[in-house]
């Protein structure tokens, strides 16, 4: 998202951000990504290109808005222990960013030229889940690893893999969540 967003909730700016969002997403399914134009979007929204620009910048930074506002953030699974939790989440998480919209947030978030807000947005996204998990374990007195420890080990390789090679599966992902939990039970028995 661009620092030149408007941040004021509700109101006009929060009907144009609807508005351009739908026409963004309208327009995705009619016509190649590639054929996609700031007027195209200006006019399905009935809003000015010169608004657009103002707000977002420039397409990529459009669009890399756009794919934030649809990363999903639903309660991640409660399995009823911390490893199963964090390991079925993981697996969701790698299959859902793979898929061809994940793989196109993905695209977006990283063609948003210098937004580094919207990057990181999409990483608060998942610290969010992991620290939603991390409080589930605590409220059963079970240990956690570390969320940055989470995201370097377990969340970084899944996106890597998918920008550059395979995507991960559901036993890939255990295997990068495991040692976490093998490591918090060493740590406590020294």
């Amino acid at each position: 998202m661009s620092e030149k967003t408007n941040s004021r909730p509700g109101g006009r700016s929060a009907r144009v951000q609807a508005a351009v969002h739908a026409a963004v997403n309208a327009l995705l399914e009619e016509v190649d990504r590639a054929g996609l134009t700031i007027p195209m979007i200006a006019e399905r929204a009935d809003v000015t290109p010169s608004t657009i620009y103002r707000r977002w910048g420039d397409l990529p930074s459009l669009l890399a808005d756009v794919a934030v506002a649809r990363i999903r953030t639903d309660e991640p699974e409660d399995t009823g222990a911390a490893e199963s939790d964090l390991t079925a989440w993981a697996g969701t998480y790698a299959e859902e960013m793979a898929t061809g919209p994940g793989r196109e947030l993905i695209r977006d978030v990283v063609a948003g030229r210098g937004e580094a807000h919207t990057a990181l947005t999409c990483c608060q996204f998942a610290r969010q889940q992991i620290d939603r998990l991390a409080e589930r374990a605590s409220e059963r007195g079970e240990r956690f690893p570390e969320r940055e420890t989470v995201v370097d080990r377990v969340v970084a390789p899944i996106i890597y893999r998918i920008l550059f090679d395979d995507a991960l599966d559901r036993e890939q992902c255990r295997r990068l969540v495991e040692p976490l939990f093998r490591a918090a039970e060493a740590s406590r028995d020294h």
